[in-house]
């Protein structure tokens, strides 16, 4: 399970998913070209997104594979927003 956070600079937890993303073989078959952020999680470590990644991650989001969708997806959108209005927050993934 990869879990859902916003983090600001001192690495306190701001927000957090109450879904987190089962990894399954369809994360894995992503595009990197099409789905350049999405690519980046894997289920042992971490990827971490800024402010500025913000748009480029809901965009990947708008076009998920089926495969890929779940309840995640609409926390994920919520906490971009609260990266995107917030300062020094940082949306993680963080894998088991």
């Amino acid at each position: 399970m990869i879990h859902l956070a916003v983090r600001g600079d001192s690495g306190g937890i701001e927000a957090h998913a109450q879904a987190g993303v089962e990894w399954t073989s369809a994360f894995a078959d992503l595009d990197p070209a099409d789905f350049p952020m999405l690519f980046a999680l894997t289920p042992y470590g971490d990827a971490v997104f800024n402010q500025r990644q913000m748009p480029l991650l809901l965009a990947e989001l708008d076009r998920l594979p089926a495969a890929c969708d779940g309840e995640w997806v609409a926390q994920a959108r919520e906490l971009c927003q609260v990266v995107e209005r917030g300062l020094h927050l940082y949306l993680w993934f963080i894998g088991d």
